[in-house]
């Protein structure tokens, strides 16, 4: 049996990063949603180094190794192997982007430098620094400022070093990137040939532009970024607003500790050390060397040229059999409940669902609770929408939702002018659970309708993360959800749920139940399984549950797109226990969960991982599926993804991100053939008319 019983949370979801690496670099990828994995791969990196990593150096930092919260590996050896793995992780995407380069030079595309403009490129560029990037940019001689400027977290910045011609007296300088323009500009061609260039490059090529003040003999530009710890510190002075506490603590933000600092390899030694001199960037802290450009989150949004070619094929959202987008969707749910898959099928039903509310004369109240909303929010005018037809609108915000904050604070803003009720949460507690109630006065009594979700109600993100909702008339389980919010209000209260399992309260507990009696039917040799669907497993309690299933026999299958860190199929520990991971076109959002019972299939959805803050620091909502069909189409979902042998790695103690062995079976990717599942649904549905 191995020494460790898990495997670290920091270095399982380095191995997820890993993962999404693997799609940039797999040649079967189209060649610009490879440059799109790029992207997401650094931004992850961004945000891990932001948050995990902060949390980690400040541990490290303290003094305390912290070994029982790690799974056995002290906070500074963490910060250690953390560095190390992202450095070589670094150097590898290095070496995918110019292979990405390289065959898209064979496509036609050509991503130049300063170096390589055409004369007719030079006069379009000339026009274009003039008239549209000079005036955005952030230039700032440093040399004699008594203090050196904060440098914001997460910005790109050039710094400059200017060698004077008298007595060869350096100057240096820093001139931001400015995030208000696309990084890439797309110039013009005589031929079929595209080129792009950076913007990093236009402003190399005006440099002289841009000094020319100075007698300089030479001048040089290297990128070079800065990563802050993200923690947010909430003032605790009771005469402010919730809404003023975060909105400071947010602008606070930025002159958080560094926690990362990447720089251009090819800097000058004298450059490098004058900047972290200034900075205060110490041996501590971690300092990564890295390419010419930094902030490669930006190919997220490399321009796509007209090459829809180079990108996969969009597959436009089904609808939802049985359930019309024209017709009253509320008379629909009153009949059944129904189960939107998406981006497989249209999110729209849910905007619908709130926009018919907002506007039927009947609806009396509506409920909800917002996470994360899409930057232009349909939901929000649908909120405001009712507000303004005399509906009682209340709204649970979570202010705290990370790098989100801001929007969130926009958005209360503009519902506190409208009228609607907000709620700031629970202190101590996020509110992640995804829940929305009405209430419609049908026949002199009043009658409830609702949704819970998987995912966040957002628009834009419903598009690429797969999530599930199930809208319901069920009223006990609305009657739950109604109880959830006057928790929000009266939160001293312990409140009872009959349907729902809801954190910080029953979640552990409940699950807990659920694996005991998994156990029990094993050994009473009763046929039994267990298999989740999640986006992380770090709770080593829950860990240790599932261990315990394992050594009784029970088979358990487990989809976790990214944290893992139990260690699956170890005699005498997880020998009953797979574990996959699917890293593909769509993020793996939704959390599926599903007990075998002994025949007596129990199937719930949950806006919960199986994860410490998930099950005992937040307001979570894990809801029983009651509908046979429903039942049947999440269990076939969870199915689909475990035959998956083309996007599906293994997890293991190694994190080699193994791929799933296809052997002699056909090819069967999982979320192709889920799409293809729901087409057939609709096509069947035609033939019955």
């Amino acid at each position: 049996m191995l020494e460790r019983k898990y495997i670290d949370r920091e270095k399982s979801w380095l191995a997820f990063n890993a993962r999404v690496l693997q799609e940039a670099a797999d040649e079967s990828v189209p060649l610009l949603d490879r440059l799109r994995f790029l992207g997401i791969f650094s931004n992850n990196l961004d945000e891990f180094f932001r948050v995990r990593f902060a949390a980690i150096r400040r541990l490290s930092l303290s003094g305390k190794s912290g070994e029982k919260i790690l799974g056995g590996i002290s906070s500074q050896q963490l910060v250690k192997d953390i560095t190390e793995i992202v450095i070589e992780d670094q150097t590898e995407s290095l070496l995918i982007l110019k292979k990405i380069e390289t065959e898209l030079e064979a496509e036609d595309i050509f991503i130049i430098n300063e170096n390589e403009i055409s004369e007719e490129q030079e006069i379009y560029l000339k026009d274009f620094f003039i008239q549209k990037l000079s005036p955005e940019l952030v230039t700032i001689i440093l040399n004699d400022l008594s203090e050196f400027p904060l440098l914001r977290d997460n910005m790109g910045y050039l710094a400059i070093k200017l060698v004077m011609k008298k007595n060869s007296e350096v100057r240096y300088a820093i001139i931001e990137i400015p995030k208000t323009m696309n990084r890439f500009v797309v110039l013009p061609s005589n031929d079929e040939r595209q080129y792009v260039i950076l913007i990093d490059d236009v402003i190399r090529h005006n440099l002289k532009s841009i000094f020319n003040i100075f007698d300089y003999q030479s001048v040089s530009a290297h990128m070079i970024k800065i990563s802050r710890d993200a923690q947010l510190d909430i003032d605790s002075d009771l005469s402010k607003s919730m809404l003023e506490k975060i909105s400071t603590s947010v602008k606070d933000r930025i002159i958080g500790e560094p926690v990362r600092f990447i720089y251009d390899q090819l800097i000058d030694k004298d450059t490098l050390r004058f900047f972290l001199d200034k900075m205060k960037i110490h041996s501590t802290d971690s300092i990564i060397p890295g390419g010419r450009y930094h902030n490669r989150r930006d190919y997220m949004d490399f321009p796509n040229l007209g090459r829809f070619d180079l990108l996969y094929a969009k597959n436009d959202p089904l609808p939802i059999p049985g359930l019309s987008l024209e017709g009253s969707i509320l008379q629909k749910i009153s009949e059944k409940d129904y189960l939107l898959n998406a981006p497989y099928q249209s999110f729209s039903y849910l905007t619908k669902f709130l926009r018919e509310a907002a506007l039927d004369p009947k609806v009396t109240t509506i409920k909800i609770t917002l996470y994360r909303l899409a930057k232009n929010s349909q939901i929000i005018s649908s909120l405001i929408n009712a507000a303004k037809n005399g509906k009682k609108v209340i709204v649970q915000i979570e202010l705290q939702a990370r790098f989100d904050e801001a929007s969130n604070i926009s958005y209360a803003e503009q519902m506190q002018i409208e009228g609607i009720e907000l709620i700031f949460g629970v202190k101590g507690l996020k509110v992640h659970t995804k829940i929305c109630v009405i209430e419609r006065n049908e026949s002199g009594k009043v009658k409830r309708y609702g949704f819970i979700s998987t995912g966040n109600f957002n628009e834009a993100t419903a598009k690429v993360y797969t999530d599930v909702t199930l809208f319901t008339s069920h009223q006990q389980i609305l009657k739950d959800i109604n109880k959830i919010f006057d928790f929000f209000n009266i939160n001293y209260r312990l409140y009872r749920y009959k349907h729902l399992i809801v954190s910080p309260h029953y979640t552990r507990v409940r699950f807990y139940k659920l694996i005991d009696r998994e156990i029990l039917h094993a050994l009473a040799g009763r046929k039994t399984y267990i298999k989740l669907k999640m986006n992380s497993l770090s709770d080593f309690g829950m860990i240790d549950k599932l261990y315990e299933a394992s050594n009784a026999g029970v088979k358990i299958q487990l989809e976790v797109r990214g944290i893992c860190s139990l260690i699956p199929g170890v005699k005498g520990m997880s020998a009953n226990i797979e574990a996959i991971s699917i890293v593909d076109n769509y993020l793996e959002h939704s959390r599926i969960y599903i007990f075998g019972n002994a025949g007596q299939t129990e199937v719930f959805i949950s806006s919960a991982d199986f994860m410490n803050r998930n099950l005992d620091g937040r307001v979570e909502v894990t809801c029983p599926i009651y509908d046979q069909e429903i039942k049947k189409e999440l269990i076939d979902n969870f199915d689909l993804g475990w035959k998956g042998n083309v996007k599906a790695r293994i997890h293991s103690a190694l994190l080699d991100n193994k791929y799933r062995e296809r052997n002699s079976d056909p090819v069967f990717r999982a979320q192709i053939e889920t799409y293809k599942y729901y087409q057939k649904k609709v096509e069947l549905l035609a033939e019955t008319f």
